[in-house]
């Protein structure tokens, strides 16, 4: 392959694997669905593909495809246990990140909503929502008819919407602060003022610090307050689990706030927040460390700031 070749594709490496994040929620899964792309590239017939870019995307998109209907995955997914790999803000995998739309759709509760999808009405969701391409666009993508993918479109949007109540962005400054006080509640043990820092229909997932066979799931302001005090009281135990006492330090993964647990640069667990009108309206727990592992390598290189809590 000659190197106008290799060039086309790597100008298109960073949109492309933007994309299979999108569509498997994992960063290691969607740059070995690059490569594999890559491969797909350079066995091709380059006199015969007419628009590179669109090549390319139809591949990288199937592949996913493919990836999301294996067995394994149905089975992984399909068990309960499975939540979407948390990214730090600046990771080239979190763009383009232009719209409302386009930062939405790496919101960790949306990326865990769109398992309830058919892979490809995520698919469709995602090339629509996050890439702005048209119906005709995306017919010819995924060999379907536009009108298809119109339906799917509106299948998914309801689906995803359904458990979701949209709200305009949070301010970064105020819902830092909603954190940090959300944090101290947690901390001291005053249950009545985290209650009062949930909204009234808040939802938390966890995967339970790693250990848990299926998610955590919580409803309601009091099983979700007992549930965050629980788990930010520090034991023996827990500091074992973590390998140490870590430092809490504010973060910002998947464009929203969250609490990370980091011992000497490593971060062992994360609880990444959804801020509403100045309340906390979700909570996602993440502490397996297969799906820490880039987001550790990336707080290494460029996490900093004062931890709220020193050691915890």
């Amino acid at each position: 392959m000659d190197s106008a070749a290799v060039d086309r594709f790597e100008a298109s490496r960073g949109r492309l694997a933007s994309l299979a994040y999108r569509l498997l929620g994992s960063a290691a899964d969607a740059e070995d669905a690059v490569q594999d792309t890559f491969l797909r590239w350079q066995a091709a017939d380059h006199e015969r593909v007419e628009v590179p870019e669109a090549w390319l995307t139809k591949v990288v998109t199937n592949l996913c495809i493919d990836r999301l209907r294996s067995a394994q995955a149905r089975h992984e997914r399909a068990a309960g246990a499975w939540l979407p790999e948390p990214l730090l803000a600046g990771d080239p995998l979190l763009d383009p990140a232009d719209t409302f739309e386009q930062r939405e759709s790496v919101a960790l509760a949306v990326l865990t909503l769109m398992e309830r999808l058919s892979p490809v009405e995520r698919a469709v969701y995602v090339l629509r929502e996050a890439f702005s391409y048209s119906h005709a666009e995306i017919a010819g993508i995924l060999d379907i008819t536009e009108s298809a993918s119109q339906q799917h479109v509106h299948r998914a949007r309801g689906r995803v919407t359904a458990e979701r109540r949209r709200g305009g962005e949070a301010d970064p400054a105020s819902a830092r602060r909603v954190v940090e006080e959300f944090v101290a509640a947690a901390t001291s043990g005053r249950t009545e003022r985290l209650v009062a820092l949930l909204t009234d229909d808040v939802t938390a997932v966890s995967d339970g610090a790693g250990l848990a066979r299926r998610l955590l799931r919580y409803r309601t302001r009091e099983r979700v307050a007992s549930y965050v005090r629980a788990g930010f009281r520090p034991t023996p135990a827990k500091r074992r689990l973590a390998g140490g006492s870590p430092a809490m330090h504010i973060a910002w993964i998947n464009g929203a706030p969250a609490v990370l647990a980091v011992i000497e640069g490593r971060v062992v667990g994360a609880v990444a927040f959804e801020v509403r009108e100045g309340k906390v309206a979700s909570l996602c727990g993440i502490a397996a460390a297969d799906r820490l592992a880039r987001l550790s390598e990336s707080w290494r290189r460029h996490g900093s700031g004062a931890p709220v809590i020193e050691a915890w």
